[in-house]
């Protein structure tokens, strides 16, 4: 590792739709609405937050500079659904991975893979301290369809993804059965099954209208305002939700009170920003230290 990256408290792992861009480990930066790796982008394309890995790294850096935090690192690939950078990545981690020290990593966009989720949990286990574990997204598919779920210690599934965890027998999304419906007011029933089996994180964030806060089958609270109508239907929301969080953990913040303080912070970012049907995360993701200030006072 090098001196920026034994600064560093979290990590984000992920794919970024980019074909040819390479496997890169670095600090990352935001400037003018786009990320860059280890403060220069060395021939690599300059990565939009509009959604996805860039989204959720942009609204990490952004809570970060609020709380006065190092910048964070970034395990990156690109990977346009065929795998290739995905599997690369994921090789990759199962070696270097358990060499790095950090308060909290998180996994992204990546393609899911059972075998090689395990290869890479395992080295993340082996890290010293261990770090807390969050997945979203198909690193979240992944621990589920190879039994490992329990091992983590958050994860941030929308209704449709609760619904595939709360499937005992499903082995991939798109298996998930037609009885379990993923209604905003079946949410609490999805919950308890999807803890009943095993396929729960420890804490959950359940995104949607309402997000509910969640922990060992218990709903702590529920976050439901301010009440942004055009985030419903907006790519990229719940990326910026998962860094708001990340980085609120990786902070020292206990992980209950920081799933809450996350849900409030994004949505007061939204309402904030005054979104429309033509609005992009980048206006949300630019509101997010004055909303965070404003959560902060309250709690």
């Amino acid at each position: 590792m090098d001196e920026m990256a034994e600064k560093a408290l979290f990590a984000v792992v992920g794919t970024v739709p980019v074909e040819d861009f390479p496997r890169v480990c670095g600090e990352v930066c935001l400037g003018d609405e786009q990320i860059c790796i280890q403060g220069k982008h060395g021939g690599l394309p300059l990565l939009p937050v509009n959604r996805g890995t860039p989204a959720l790294l942009a609204a990490a850096i952004k809570t970060g500079e609020v709380l006065g935090m190092p910048l964070p690192l970034a395990f990156l690939a690109g990977d346009i659904g065929k795998g290739d950078g995905s599997r690369e990545l994921y090789a990759w981690l199962e070696i270097h991975l358990k060499t790095y020290q950090l308060q909290a990593l998180v996994f992204h966009y990546l393609q899911p893979d059972a075998d090689w989720h395990n290869r890479v949990l395992f080295s993340a286990q082996e890290m010293k301290p261990r770090p807390l574990l969050i997945a979203d997204a198909g690193f979240m598919y992944a621990a589920k369809m190879s039994g490992q779920s329990q091992i983590y210690d958050l994860f941030t599934p929308d209704a449709g993804e609760l619904a595939f965890l709360a499937d005992e027998e499903a082995p991939h999304p798109f298996y998930t059965r037609g009885f379990i419906l993923h209604e905003e007011n079946r949410i609490p029933e999805l919950i308890a099954r999807a803890c009943t089996y095993g396929n729960a994180a420890k804490f959950m964030i359940v995104k949607g209208k309402k997000d509910y806060i969640v922990c060992e089958q218990n709903i702590l609270e529920t976050v439901d305002s301010p009440s942004v109508e055009a985030m419903e239907a907006m790519g990229g929301t719940g990326d910026t939700l998962t860094g708001i969080v990340t980085a609120l953990a990786a902070s020292g913040m206990e992980i209950g009170r920081a799933c809450a303080a996350a849900a409030r912070v994004n949505r007061i970012a939204g309402y904030d920003a005054a979104l429309n049907p033509a609005s992009q995360v980048a206006e949300i993701i630019a509101r997010i230290p004055k909303a965070l200030k404003e959560v902060l006072q309250q709690v």
